[in-house]
């Protein structure tokens, strides 16, 4: 023992926490012993005759008799602490029958004790002494994974007498040991214990191994009896049925409309399945099956052991396992068993569990087959079976047949009759036998003769079901009605549960005559055909009837898949009384199907009473309950075991809905109270879903199926699956389940009445007798005998006692002779006085308890709350299941109530289960705080207090709604229909006496009680706070819990009487507005109905009533009302000293009033009634949550901006329309949508009510369901600024606006490329129309005009192209050439004269011929057409120049000029610097107009992701760089120059910034001009004029942003003193245009502008570039001797090399090749400062080449440089030099032309003319 420690504190703990009691016995004389430990005991395990504690700091001591230990002495009465373990920290202990093991905080497993059957897990051990680690290691499945191992972290350990289970932190478990418990393929029944023949024994799992039936399953707990198993699993999510093959994704049903029969099929056979011969769904190995996640289709039959036949029969069975493998090919179709016989009697084996597929639609079950064929012979086996007095009479054992992977696994058979196993949607009730091996048609399957088939004779089948199909409507409805004896048979069957006495096997004959007349008389064999045990005979009889039952569980599944519940619900009626009231039964995890009984088909060797229409009609409408996600809420015991009891599946071949309606039922009522509003999470709360699944041995019952057979494979109790089970436990053969309604289920051995009732044994979940108000919440089982944790009458836990009594003789220290034994379970009388009992566990024949003192009152506080929280759990659930699921279940209802109340109600309930399983959730997880943590860490009321607002919140919504519809006055009469006039259900609910209280106040009551039991929380949390010192963590939260639980509990209250004040308003609420004006969620806040509250101005004898509800004002006079929405109202107070009137202002969206009050405070009153309203139906529930958690209230005075939507009615633009967006003062202000009725929607700002800013605009087009789309910018409610407007008919506008029309710059798309005219035109506009200068390109007509309009007409100067050359200049009239003009073709004939008509000479002019030939004269006619002439013929001297000899017309005159073009481009950017035209305005203003636009577009491109898309990287950079405006007091310096420079670098590479704009709009017009057909060679001259002009003005524009900056052609000051000598060094710079503003603005222009340069100068190109190719063609050696280079600036390779003539080759490219490469790069550049650039490095290149030649200075001639530069022109090839040329030379900056750029650019030019001149001999 260890010290006790020193302080007081952790004394007083010691002393008070963990008190472990130990007894035996019920007895009034047992009194408990203390353990006497120094530290708190956590958790205790006991075994057989030993025990296991685990103390606080993680130390494990044990006691009792310990023979494993290698001492003197094994049995140790005190503690002794296991030393083993020490250095570990234990967090969990579990004891077997004669082995212990423990957990360690990493996940590490311990173990000890006797090891003779693994249950240690260590090999060649017998036993184990002392604590000894265990690995615990997963294997991957994965072959690429092979070799590594992972170590498995556990969570929990639970001990068997001969294994061992162990749950993970993945939730899965693991076994090792001997026996069917461990839940692995291959293990069977030890010898140990067995009644039976013995078996050979066998091996033991000494390794760990993962229970791969359970893997993919969430595990929450296991449980570990003598010889069996159990585990507690989280329900998985259901999934709908696949409706398609899962390999070859064809339909898996089909359903056939053929005149009034509907045919559903599902005989789908998948070829890919047929080609491999491996069914659907099977697994690897037999537990793969359970990896399904639908929990309904794990039901297989599973393997028995210790039958006396286990040993034979292997070959056989493996024969038979392999056809069976073989013959299902379907996913739909059943399986047959084979059935073998031994010794003159057949046996009906069992299937392989493996073959349970993984869909409730696809599983269909495995049909057991019946023994008609042993009818009248005895089994000694069937005699020892029957004699057990079990539910299992009819079981008759037989050698099973052995997995073909597992040989040595033996499997279970079992009758049909009783305790038959349902699984997914398939019936397991019907029998059939399978032929022996003695014919043809009965082929065993394993021979070559094998039928891909699960019917022994095909044919047979294929006949029967021909037959059946061909059988009428009236045969149908004559089978339909049974014989009153018979009727009234199965009404008397459909009463027994369990069978007194073993039913005889019975043959065909005892078929009732209503189901043998609905099998064909020659379907079925007479009995001599073999004779009674003639297995032909009878088993063909038996095969009609199994036949019969496949189709019909076939039909039950396809009706499920397809969603067919009408056909169900009328295809099944009642037979019996019984059926209504089972209709509410609790739902069974399976769906079954059943027949009516007059299409019942028995087995030959079943008995009558399992066949029960009003069970089968049970599961059918729980099984419907399942597909549609509905409730389940009654759960009775007698709805338990008929739902376990399946009867005989009829043939529904052939469904008639004639034949449904005729014999129609009531419809399957469905109640909606599964809407789980709480999240299962982990990390949040426990789950409520939970299944039960068992294994190993059960000639007990202690399995729980129903039955008394074993299985190794874990299968779920179908029973407890909706019990919503928290805890097992597992004694020596019995099990315990605890459920979270405090509800404790047992069953398994009752031999000592441990189960506490009276059944024995019950082979089923069956609930212990104890007294009403006894909730259970803890459970201990031992060897005979169960212990009870309960809440009683107070908070203090209770013990209940269940099983046999010990009693000690005299002598008799050491052995314990067993008494009498309980009945039912007992209070043990001493649990008061031994503390605050926390948890109980039993072993062997003892019973032990850990218990608290009360410290400080924390424990019995922490003990109330769990106990308070279990009980109201219970309470609601009754309500729940007796008051609210019948109610819904009438027939009724809908109709009583209505739909709307309907749907309320439904609503309701639907939260009203949200809060019942959120309660608990609660519950569940307080339990396990009191039974582990004992610290108010983790209580999920202070961790997640949000869950609980928010569930309580809506619940209290959604009664507050129904009252005020006074929905409780009309489900009155619904539940005084239900539950009578009385409604004794209800009064004891309530926990009421007074009769005198109407219904509908009690129904208000009772589902009030909820909101009640809020206060609870709040008392106890309080109360758990004054348990801790007032500066601790824990006081302080929970403080900060008590005070929400508070809040919320008086929001909820305030919510309750609004809410009972609105109910009594619309009650004394005259006139026919109540229909109107009553809404769910409406509360009244106040009315006039007083005279308070007047209309100002209102008639004398006018009525005005005003009506405040939560979210609307509501103005009635007489019998008509407006209502104004509260989001979109506003209102003002009036100053009393000005009018002296106590008045409140009212504005609404389109119309203002006043209100006058009776005095001052009732105006106060109505104020901030109203201003509260307003501000909380604004903030919708917002403001509620807010003052639920802060506990502050909304705010006095709502804002003035605001969100809201409101619809307008009066007449004017915006009628009808709906408006949703900001708001201010009544108007839209802000961001919005407007939708009008029509189909025009606005989206976009508002300013003062109208349009304003960005918006998009939707307008429906008459035509098609095409609508015009514009976005743009708004000014006073109308379109104004810049903006797109894409038209129905497929025009598209893109440009200015003003007042909704067309105005300023804009383009225009009309048409498409394939369609009849297409055309561009970019220019100005007025009113809508084309006014000023224009470019339209009309792309079919193959023309481009350049100039003038008016009106729509092209009217003044222009220009048109055409692609095929022609160029004409001159005027227009009325869209017509008319006037002087010139007219030029692509061979230079030219015209210059009059015009009337396009194209049309009509007048005098002058005819020009390329030759120098003229005609001067009148013209008329078309050109190109043939003109009429009337002239002089001039022909030219011979001896006159070239220049005298040609008359080409000058070209210029008649264009718009350069100066006159694109104004509108540049008014508009004037317009939004805020100048009226250009540089008439203010700076300042201006720049502020510049950041406006800059910050208003950014925020647009923010909003918008498209928008934002469009912005490149370096357009971001350069708007963060834009936001800092160049500054500078002064002159302009160099400095402040280059800072001027960049920002307008930065400004145009955005469009964003008004000045990228304008870059961007003149780029596109520009381009719009000279590209297409606008590339002609005759334009050059004008565009190389408007990018002149367009610097011109771009310089304007700058001098106006920089009014500093220099004028044109001036001299930036210099930075340096002009007094020191030093300013003569500081390099000066002249102000340019072309400088400053051509870099950004000549690349964008480049393409167009280079190719006019190129058509221009191609005749001197190609001359030039012939004789470059030509030249280059020359060695470097021989060009140097022809450009006459002085050889003294040769290269010395190439110098040396002219004196050796012996050199065969001379090189190429080898001189100057620097230059060169320089040179070439002038191609690359834009601007002709970069171009000359160029040119300069060139030349310095030559010039260092040469001086490292000479090695001494030089200076240049002109004579020695131009043939080098002359040789590095050639050797550069650059390709339109003349284009390059005449580039620099027309945009050249005027002040470097006379310096050194000047002359190095002449130096190239003369180079350029020279080389054309050049001639090669």
């Amino acid at each position: 023992m260890e010290k006790q420690k020193s302080s007081s504190g952790e004394e007083q703990r010691s002393v008070d926490r963990g008190l472990l009691h130990t007894w035996k016995g019920y007895s009034c004389s047992v009194t408990p012993q203390k353990v006497l430990l120094s530290r708190p005991v956590l958790q205790a395990a006991l075994g057989y005759k030993h025990g296991v504690l685990l103390v606080e700091g993680g130390q494990v001591y044990s006691f009792g008799e310990l023979p494993w230990k290698q001492t003197a002495g094994t049995t140790s009465p005190d503690p002794i602490l296991e030393a083993g373990l020490s250095g570990q920290k234990v967090v969990g202990v579990a004891a077997g029958g004669f082995h212990s093991g423990a957990v360690t905080e990493d996940g590490g497993v311990h173990m000890w004790g006797d090891n003779a059957h693994g249950q240690c897990g260590l090999s060649g051990l017998a036993t184990v002494p002392n604590p000894t680690p265990v690995a615990v290691v997963d294997h991957p499945s994965d072959p690429a994974s092979l070799g590594l191992q992972t170590q498995v972290k556990i969570l929990e350990l639970a001990c068997g007498e001969q294994h061992t289970l162990a749950l993970s932190a993945r939730h899965e478990v693991w076994s090792w040991g001997t026996g069917p418990q461990l839940g692995l393929p291959g293990t069977g029944t030890s010898t140990t214990s067995s009644t039976h023949a013995a078996t050979p024994p066998l091996t033991p799992t000494w390794r760990p191994q993962k229970v791969e039936h359970l893997a993919g399953r969430h595990v929450l707990q296991v449980a570990c009896g003598a010889f069996h198993s159990l585990a507690l699993v989280r329900c998985p999510i259901s999934h709908p049925p696949p409706d398609k093959c899962g390999q070859c994704h064809q339909l898996l049903y089909t359903m056939t409309d053929k005149e009034d029969h509907v045919i559903i099929s599902d005989n789908h056979r998948c070829p890919l399945l047929v080609e491999t011969g491996k069914p659907a769904g099977e697994g690897e190995g037999e537990g793969e099956c359970g990896a399904d996640d639908n929990h309904h289709t794990t039901d297989d039959r599973r393997r028995s052991e210790g039958s006396p036949a286990g040993g034979k029969g292997g070959l056989l069975g493996q024969q038979q396992h392999q056809r069976q493998q073989e013959v299902k090919s379907s996913p739909s179709m059943p399986l047959l068993s084979s059935s073998t016989t031994q010794h003159g009697h057949s046996s009906p084996p069992r299937p392989p569990s493996s073959l349970s597929t993984h869909s409730t639609s696809n599983a269909s079950s495995c049909v057991d087959a019946a023994a008609a064929a042993t009818a009248g012979v005895g089994s000694p086996a069937q005699d020892e079976v029957t004699s057990s007095g079990s539910e299992t009479t009819d079981a008759v054992p037989l050698p099973p047949p052995q997995d073909s992977e597992h040989p040595e696994q033996p499997q279970q058979v079992q009758e049909s009759s009783s305790g038959s196993r349902p699984e997914g949607g398939a019936t397991a009730g019907a029998a059939a036998v399978l032929l022996q091996g003695q014919g043809p048609g009965t082929g065993s399957g394993s021979g070559p003769g094998a039928k891909n088939s699960p019917y022994p004779d095909e044919q047979a089948v294929k006949d029967y079901l021909k037959k059946l199909s061909d059988h009428s409507i009236a045969d149908q409805a004559t089978a339909k009605s049974p014989p009153l004896a018979q009727r009234s048979q199965v009404d008397a069957i459909a009463d027994v549960f369990t069978p007194d006495e073993p039913q005889p096997l019975s043959s065909t004959s005892s078929l009732p005559s209503s189901s043998t007349s609905s099998i064909p008389s020659s379907m079925l064999m007479p009995a001599g055909a073999g004779g009674p045990g003639g297995p032909v005979g009878a088993a063909l009889n038996s095969l009609v009837a199994s036949c019969a039952s496949v189709v019909g569980e076939r039909v039950a599944s396809t009706c499920e898949a397809l969603s067919l519940r009408k056909v169900m619900s009328y295809y099944y009626q009642p037979t019996s009384s019984s059926s209504a009231a089972s209709v509410a039964s609790d739902s069974s995890a399976n769906s079954t199907s059943s027949a009516p009984p007059g299409l019942v088909a028995a087995g030959g060797a079943g008995t009558q009473g399992d066949t029960a229409p009003d069970e089968a009609l049970l599961n059918l409408e729980e099984s419907i309950q399942k597909s549609c996600s509905l409730g389940d809420v009654r759960r009775q015991e007698e709805g338990e075991a008929q739902s376990r009891r399946l009867s005989l599946p009829g043939l529904l071949s052939q469904v008639s809905p004639r034949l449904l309606r005729r014999y129609s039922r009531s419809r399957v009522k469905a109640a909606l109270l599964d809407a789980v509003l709480v999240a299962d999470d982990d990390n949040l709360l426990p789950s409520l879903q939970t299944e039960v699944w068992s294994w190993g041995r059960g000639q007990e019952g202690q399995l729980g199926h129903g039955d008394l057979q074993s299985g190794s494979q874990p299968m779920c109790i179908k029973c407890l699956s909706n019990k919503e089970v928290l805890r097992i436990a597992a004694g020596a053969h019995h099990s315990v389940a605890i459920t979270a309604q405090s509800q404790c289920y047992s069953w398994g051995s009752n031999s000592s009445g441990q189960l506490g009732h009276m059944e024995t044994p019950s082979t089923i979940p069956r609930l212990a007798k104890l007294s009403e108000g006894i909730r259970v919440w803890d459970v201990g089982a031992g060897q005979q005998h169960t212990l009870l944790l309960a809440d009683g009458d107070c908070f203090q836990p209770i013990l209940y006692y269940s099983g046999q009594q010990v009693k000690e003789g005299a002598g008799q220290t050491s052995q314990e002779s067993s008494g009498g034994y309980t009945q039912q379970p007992v209070l043990l009388p001493f649990c008061m006085n031994i503390g605050y009992v926390s948890s109980v566990c039993a072993g062997g024949q003892v019973c032990a308890a850990l218990a608290d003192k009360n410290v400080m009152g924390f424990i019995a506080s922490l003990h109330e709350l769990a106990a308070a929280e279990r009980k109201c759990y219970c309470k609601l659930t009754s309500i729940k299941t007796q008051v609210l699921q019948p109610l819904l279940n009438a027939d009724n209802l809908s109709t009583t109530l209505g739909p709307a109340s309907t749907a309320l109600l439904q609503t309701l309930i639907g939260r009203f289960n949200g809060v019942c399983q959120l309660t608990g959730q609660s519950a569940a997880s307080l339990t396990a705080l009191v039974r582990h943590l004992k610290d108010c860490k983790g209580m999920i009321l202070l961790e997640h207090t949000h869950l609980f607002t928010d569930t309580y919140t809506e619940y209290s919504s959604a009664l507050g709604d129904y009252l005020v519809m006074g929905g409780f006055q009309a489900l009155a009469k619904p539940c005084q229909d239900v539950f009578g006039k009385g409604c004794e259900v209800v009064f004891k609910l309530v926990d009421s006496t007074d009769d005198t209280v109407p219904l509908p106040d009690l129904l208000l009551s009772l589902l009030h009680q909820p909101i009640k039991h809020l206060q609870e929380y709040t008392r106890m949390l309080l109360k758990l706070a004054t348990c801790y010192e007032v500066d601790s963590a824990d006081y302080q939260r929970l403080q900060e819990g008590c005070s929400r639980f508070e809040s919320l509990v008086l929001h909820l209250k305030r919510k309750r009487k609004e809410a009972d004040y609105t109910l009594h308003f619309w009650r004394s609420f005259p006139g026919k507005m109540t229909d109107s004006l009553r809404k769910p969620s409406r509360r009244l806040v106040c009315e006039s109905s007083n005279k308070a509250l007047t209309l100002q101005n209102a008639g004398r004898f006018s009525v005005n009533w005003f009506i405040l509800f939560n979210d609307a004002l509501v103005h009635a006079q007489f019998s008509t009302h407006h209502v104004f929405p509260l989001s979109s109202l506003w209102v003002d107070p009036i100053s009393e000293e000005a009018t002296g009137l106590n008045g409140l202002k009212l504005t609404t969206p389109e119309e203002s009033f006043t209100l006058l009050t009776s005095s001052p405070m009732e105006k106060s009153k109505w104020l901030r009634s109203i201003n509260q309203a307003v501000e909380q139906a604004l903030s919708g529930g917002g403001a509620e949550t807010s003052s639920l958690t802060s506990g502050v209230g909304p705010k006095a005075d709502p804002p003035i901006s605001r969100t809201a939507s409101y619809t307008f009615y009066k007449e004017g633009r915006m009628k009808e329309a709906t408006y949703e967006g900001r708001w201010l003062a009544g108007k839209p202000h802000g961001r919005g949508v407007v939708k009008w009725p029509d189909g025009r929607v606005y989206t976009g700002t508002f300013k003062n009510g109208l349009e304003d800013g960005f918006g998009e605009y939707i307008l429906p087009s008459k035509n098609a369901n095409k609508s015009d789309h514009y976005q743009g910018n708004w000014k006073e409610g109308k379109m104004h600024g810049f903006g797109t407007y894409r038209y129905a008919t497929g025009e598209v506008y893109e440009g200015c606006f003003q007042d909704n029309m067309r105005h300023g710059h804009g383009m225009l798309r009309s048409g498409k490329l394939n369609s009849s005219s297409p055309s561009v035109f970019i220019g100005q506009w007025h009113a809508d129309r084309k006014c000023g200068y224009g470019v339209l390109d009309d792309i079919t007509r193959g023309e481009k005009y350049m100039g003038q309009w008016q009106d729509d007409l092209r009217h003044g100067n222009g220009v048109i192209v055409t692609q095929f050359g022609l160029y004409y200049e001159g005027g227009f009239s009325n869209n017509k050439m008319m006037g002087s003009g010139v007219l030029l073709s692509e061979d230079d004939t030219s015209f210059e004269g009059e015009f009337s008509e396009d194209w049309t000479l009509s007048g005098k002019g002058t005819l020009n011929m390329p030759n120098g030939d003229y005609i001067e004269g009148s013209f008329s006619g078309v050109w190109g057409s043939g003109l009429k002439i009337s002239g002089s013929f001039y022909k030219p001297n011979l001896f006159d120049s070239d220049k005298d000899k040609k008359h080409t017309p000058r070209l210029g005159r008649l264009v718009v000029g350069a100066e006159d073009k694109w104004l509108g481009v540049f008014e508009e950017y004037w317009a939004k610097l805020g100048c009226h035209a250009a540089d008439q305005g203010e700076t300042s203003k201006a720049w502020d107009n510049i950041a406006v636009a800059l910050s208003t577009n950014r925020q647009l491109h923010r909003d918008s992701p498209e928008l934002r898309r469009s912005l490149s990287r370096s357009q971001h950079k350069a708007l963060e760089g834009l936001e800092i405006i160049p500054q500078h007091t002064g002159p302009v310096t160099m400095e402040i120059y280059d800072n001027i420079r960049r920002y307008l670098i930065k400004a145009c590479d955005t469009a964003l910034h008004p000045l990228g704009r304008l870059l961007e709009s003149l780029v596109g017009v520009y381009r719009m001009t000279y590209v297409g057909v606008g590339a002609n060679r005759r334009l050059l001259p004008q565009a190389v004029s408007e990018i002149k002009s367009y610097l011109k003005r771009l310089f304007g524009i700058v001098r106006f942003l920089f009014p500093d900056l220099p004028d044109e052609g001036c001299v930036i000051p210099e930075t340096a003193d002009e007094t020191t000598e030093a300013h003569l060094e500081v390099p000066r710079r002249v102000v340019s245009s072309s400088a400053l503003l051509l870099p950004v603005l000549l690349p964008r222009l480049y393409p167009p502008l280079f190719t006019l340069y190129a058509l221009d100068k191609e005749k001197e190109d190609d001359a030039y570039w012939e004789c470059v190719s030509r030249l280059n063609k020359q060695s470097d050696q021989a060009l140097l001797v022809f450009l006459g280079v002085n050889q003294k600036f040769w290269p010395a390779s190439t110098a040396n090399q002219g004196e050796n003539q012996e050199v065969a080759s001379s090189p190429k490219d080898g001189c100057f090749a620097a230059a060169v490469e320089t040179l070439q790069q002038i191609s690359t550049t834009f601007t002709p400062a970069d171009k000359l650039q160029v040119i300069q490095q060139t030349f310095e290149e030559i010039t260092q080449e040469v001086l490292a030649l000479l090695k001494e200075s030089f200076l240049w001639s002109m004579d020695d440089l131009f043939p080098v530069f002359l040789y590095v022109v050639l050797r550069a090839r650059i390709r339109n030099l003349g284009s390059e040329v005449s580039l620099i030379e027309d945009l050249m900056d005027p002040c470097v032309m006379h310096g050194e750029h000047g002359i190095m650019f002449t130096t190239l030019k003369a180079c350029y003319y020279q080389i054309q001149q050049e001639r090669i001999t």
